[in-house]
Protein backbone atom coordinates (compact mmCIF):
# COMPACT_ATOMS: atom_id res chain seq x y z
CA UNK A 1 0.00 0.00 0.00
CA UNK A 2 1.54 3.42 -1.24
CA UNK A 3 1.86 5.83 1.62
CA UNK A 4 0.33 8.86 0.51
CA UNK A 5 1.32 12.69 1.22
CA UNK A 6 -2.15 14.66 2.72
CA UNK A 7 -1.97 17.68 1.08
CA UNK A 8 -4.19 20.72 1.26
CA UNK A 9 -3.71 23.40 -1.24
CA UNK A 10 -4.72 27.33 -0.88
CA UNK A 11 -4.88 29.76 -3.35
CA UNK A 12 -7.73 32.40 -4.07
CA UNK A 13 -7.32 31.49 -8.13
CA UNK A 14 -9.88 28.65 -8.53
CA UNK A 15 -8.59 28.10 -12.23
CA UNK A 16 -5.16 27.81 -11.18
CA UNK A 17 -6.11 25.82 -8.05
CA UNK A 18 -8.11 23.32 -9.65
CA UNK A 19 -5.12 22.80 -12.26
CA UNK A 20 -2.55 22.23 -9.55
CA UNK A 21 -5.14 19.90 -7.66
CA UNK A 22 -6.27 17.74 -11.00
CA UNK A 23 -2.13 17.76 -11.48
CA UNK A 24 -0.95 16.17 -8.04
CA UNK A 25 -4.32 13.56 -8.09
CA UNK A 26 -2.53 11.73 -10.86
CA UNK A 27 0.30 11.05 -8.33
CA UNK A 28 -0.33 7.67 -6.60
CA UNK A 29 1.26 8.91 -3.86
CA UNK A 30 -0.57 12.64 -2.96
CA UNK A 31 -3.84 12.84 -1.93
CA UNK A 32 -5.35 16.51 -1.90
CA UNK A 33 -7.68 16.62 1.37
CA UNK A 34 -8.62 19.93 0.66
CA UNK A 35 -8.70 23.08 -1.37
CA UNK A 36 -9.98 26.26 -0.39
CA UNK A 37 -9.74 29.82 -1.49
CA UNK A 38 -8.93 31.93 1.24
CA UNK A 39 -6.75 31.70 3.90
CA UNK A 40 -9.49 32.04 6.65
CA UNK A 41 -10.92 28.51 5.58
CA UNK A 42 -7.43 26.51 5.00
CA UNK A 43 -6.41 28.04 8.92
CA UNK A 44 -9.74 26.45 10.24
CA UNK A 45 -9.41 22.92 8.13
CA UNK A 46 -5.66 22.67 9.63
CA UNK A 47 -7.58 22.63 13.15
CA UNK A 48 -9.39 19.62 12.00
CA UNK A 49 -7.93 17.85 8.99
CA UNK A 50 -4.97 15.18 9.08
CA UNK A 51 -2.26 17.33 6.88
CA UNK A 52 1.41 16.22 6.07
CA UNK A 53 1.79 19.37 3.70
CA UNK A 54 0.31 22.55 3.18
CA UNK A 55 0.79 24.30 -0.71
CA UNK A 56 -0.57 28.10 -0.36
CA UNK A 57 -0.32 31.27 -2.29
CA UNK A 58 0.97 33.94 -0.56
CA UNK A 59 -1.43 36.52 -1.47
CA UNK A 60 -4.70 36.07 -0.56
CA UNK A 61 -8.06 38.06 0.16
CA UNK A 62 -8.27 38.75 4.27
CA UNK A 63 -6.19 35.88 5.75
CA UNK A 64 -2.78 35.53 3.23
CA UNK A 65 -0.85 32.78 3.27
CA UNK A 66 1.96 34.32 5.62
CA UNK A 67 -0.73 34.01 8.00
CA UNK A 68 -1.10 30.19 7.71
CA UNK A 69 2.75 29.46 7.71
CA UNK A 70 2.84 31.62 11.04
CA UNK A 71 -0.05 29.94 12.30
CA UNK A 72 1.15 26.39 11.36
CA UNK A 73 4.76 27.77 13.55
CA UNK A 74 2.67 29.06 16.44
CA UNK A 75 0.93 25.34 16.73
CA UNK A 76 4.26 23.59 16.01
CA UNK A 77 2.62 21.40 14.08
CA UNK A 78 4.96 18.74 12.23
CA UNK A 79 3.31 20.52 9.00
CA UNK A 80 5.45 20.98 5.50
CA UNK A 81 4.74 23.94 3.48
CA UNK A 82 5.89 24.96 0.01
CA UNK A 83 4.58 28.62 -1.31
CA UNK A 84 3.55 29.24 -4.86
CA UNK A 85 4.43 32.60 -5.67
CA UNK A 86 4.03 34.82 -8.73
CA UNK A 87 7.38 36.81 -7.19
CA UNK A 88 10.59 36.30 -7.89
CA UNK A 89 11.67 38.71 -5.30
CA UNK A 90 14.87 38.04 -2.93
CA UNK A 91 12.98 39.30 0.14
CA UNK A 92 9.36 37.95 -0.49
CA UNK A 93 11.90 34.21 -0.32
CA UNK A 94 13.29 35.72 2.23
CA UNK A 95 10.30 36.72 4.52
CA UNK A 96 8.43 33.02 3.85
CA UNK A 97 11.87 30.92 5.01
CA UNK A 98 12.04 33.15 8.02
CA UNK A 99 8.92 31.46 8.82
CA UNK A 100 9.90 27.73 8.42
CA UNK A 101 8.73 27.32 4.78
CA UNK A 102 10.16 24.16 3.11
CA UNK A 103 10.28 25.26 -0.31
CA UNK A 104 9.55 28.53 -2.99
CA UNK A 105 8.16 28.13 -6.42
CA UNK A 106 7.15 30.10 -9.17
CA UNK A 107 3.87 29.36 -10.45
CA UNK A 108 5.34 29.69 -14.13
CA UNK A 109 7.86 27.13 -12.96
CA UNK A 110 7.70 23.30 -14.84
CA UNK A 111 5.21 21.43 -13.61
CA UNK A 112 7.19 18.42 -12.90
CA UNK A 113 9.69 20.73 -10.99
CA UNK A 114 6.40 21.29 -8.12
CA UNK A 115 5.86 17.39 -7.82
CA UNK A 116 9.33 16.63 -7.52
CA UNK A 117 9.83 19.36 -5.24
CA UNK A 118 7.05 18.03 -2.78
CA UNK A 119 8.88 14.59 -2.76
CA UNK A 120 11.88 16.46 -1.63
CA UNK A 121 10.49 18.01 0.87
CA UNK A 122 8.86 15.34 2.56
CA UNK A 123 11.94 13.35 2.45
CA UNK A 124 14.01 16.58 4.03
CA UNK A 125 16.20 16.92 1.15
CA UNK A 126 15.54 19.87 -0.45
CA UNK A 127 17.56 22.84 -0.68
CA UNK A 128 16.09 26.28 -0.37
CA UNK A 129 18.38 28.75 -2.53
CA UNK A 130 17.06 31.74 -3.96
CA UNK A 131 19.06 31.34 -7.07
CA UNK A 132 17.32 27.89 -7.60
CA UNK A 133 14.17 29.92 -7.36
CA UNK A 134 15.34 32.19 -9.81
CA UNK A 135 15.96 29.66 -12.16
CA UNK A 136 13.11 28.27 -12.51
CA UNK A 137 11.59 31.40 -14.08
CA UNK A 138 14.38 31.33 -16.98
CA UNK A 139 13.29 30.60 -20.19
CA UNK A 140 13.21 26.64 -21.38
CA UNK A 141 16.58 26.33 -23.31
CA UNK A 142 15.37 22.79 -24.21
CA UNK A 143 12.62 23.12 -26.41
CA UNK A 144 14.78 21.59 -29.29
CA UNK A 145 15.03 18.48 -27.42
CA UNK A 146 10.91 18.10 -27.02
CA UNK A 147 11.19 15.35 -29.52
CA UNK A 148 13.15 13.38 -26.25
CA UNK A 149 11.18 14.54 -23.56
CA UNK A 150 7.99 12.93 -25.55
CA UNK A 151 9.11 9.60 -26.24
CA UNK A 152 10.87 8.87 -22.89
CA UNK A 153 8.93 10.95 -20.53
CA UNK A 154 12.09 12.98 -19.35
CA UNK A 155 11.39 16.52 -17.67
CA UNK A 156 13.13 19.60 -18.18
CA UNK A 157 15.38 19.21 -15.00
CA UNK A 158 16.50 15.94 -16.44
CA UNK A 159 17.28 16.96 -19.59
CA UNK A 160 18.77 19.75 -18.13
CA UNK A 161 21.10 17.11 -15.64
CA UNK A 162 21.74 14.86 -19.22
CA UNK A 163 23.41 17.74 -20.78
CA UNK A 164 25.86 17.87 -17.86
CA UNK A 165 26.54 14.37 -17.57
CA UNK A 166 27.29 14.68 -21.32
CA UNK A 167 30.00 17.15 -20.65
CA UNK A 168 31.35 15.05 -18.00
CA UNK A 169 30.41 16.57 -14.91
CA UNK A 170 30.50 14.66 -11.67
CA UNK A 171 27.19 15.14 -9.23
CA UNK A 172 29.09 17.44 -6.88
CA UNK A 173 29.35 19.45 -9.89
CA UNK A 174 26.28 19.73 -11.22
CA UNK A 175 24.40 20.17 -7.73
CA UNK A 176 26.67 23.17 -7.18
CA UNK A 177 25.69 24.66 -11.09
CA UNK A 178 22.34 23.73 -9.99
CA UNK A 179 21.64 25.00 -6.47
CA UNK A 180 20.88 21.20 -5.77
CA UNK A 181 21.74 18.69 -3.49
CA UNK A 182 24.07 15.89 -4.56
CA UNK A 183 21.37 13.45 -3.00
CA UNK A 184 18.43 15.10 -5.81
CA UNK A 185 21.02 15.22 -8.57
CA UNK A 186 21.79 11.38 -7.61
CA UNK A 187 18.02 10.74 -7.85
CA UNK A 188 17.78 12.22 -11.20
CA UNK A 189 20.95 10.21 -12.27
CA UNK A 190 18.93 6.88 -11.26
CA UNK A 191 15.93 7.86 -12.90
CA UNK A 192 17.86 8.44 -16.46
CA UNK A 193 19.08 5.29 -16.25
CA UNK A 194 15.28 3.58 -16.09
CA UNK A 195 13.80 5.66 -18.64
CA UNK A 196 16.72 5.70 -20.85
CA UNK A 197 17.02 2.05 -20.48
CA UNK A 198 20.90 2.18 -19.78
CA UNK A 199 22.76 0.14 -16.90
CA UNK A 200 26.17 2.57 -17.01
CA UNK A 201 27.60 5.27 -16.96
CA UNK A 202 29.44 5.36 -20.26
CA UNK A 203 25.86 3.79 -22.18
CA UNK A 204 23.98 7.04 -20.13
CA UNK A 205 26.97 9.41 -22.11
CA UNK A 206 26.19 7.42 -25.03
CA UNK A 207 22.56 8.15 -25.47
CA UNK A 208 23.44 11.62 -24.23
CA UNK A 209 25.43 12.73 -27.11
CA UNK A 210 23.30 11.10 -29.52
CA UNK A 211 20.07 13.33 -28.05
CA UNK A 212 22.36 15.74 -29.26
CA UNK A 213 23.36 17.23 -25.76
CA UNK A 214 26.89 17.26 -25.56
Amino acid sequence: MVNKTRILLADDHKLFAAGIQNLLSREADFEIVGVFHNGKEAKEALENLKVDLVITDMNMPGTNGLAILQHIKKKRWKIKTIVLSMYDEEEIFRKCIKQGVNAYILKNADTDELIFTIREVMEDRYLANFDHVLKQAEDDDFEQYDHFKMAFKLSKREIEILKWIAKGKTSKEIADALHLSVFTVETHRKHLHQKLEVSSMAELVKKALEMGLG
